[in-house]
């Protein structure tokens, strides 16, 4: 599957786009399965405990969706790391 990332999720993936094969369907197996391939992502994801980070972001299609919510196939997949600072 692929995915966009932006911002300094780039620099990690090596470019814009990353290619994951999640082991399950959800968005959460999904961003497990991304930071399995690029370790580098994870401080922008994940906090101390390794809990996914309250701002991070992923849109399926133009709609935000939730750790829980399926991932359909085909869809389009966006993702956007914790915003830090002020």
């Amino acid at each position: 599957m692929q995915i966009t990332v932006f911002g300094p999720l780039r620099s990690a993936a090596g470019g814009k786009t990353a290619d994951v094969a999640p082991s399950g369907e959800t968005v959460r197996d999904l961003l497990d399965a991304f930071v399995a391939r690029y370790p580098n992502a994870e401080t922008h994801l994940c906090d101390d405990e390794g809990d996914v980070r309250p701002s991070v972001r992923v849109m399926i299609g133009d709609r935000p969706v939730s750790l829980d919510d399926a991932v359909p196939d085909g869809e389009t997949v966006k993702l956007f790391p914790a915003m830090r600072g002020g």
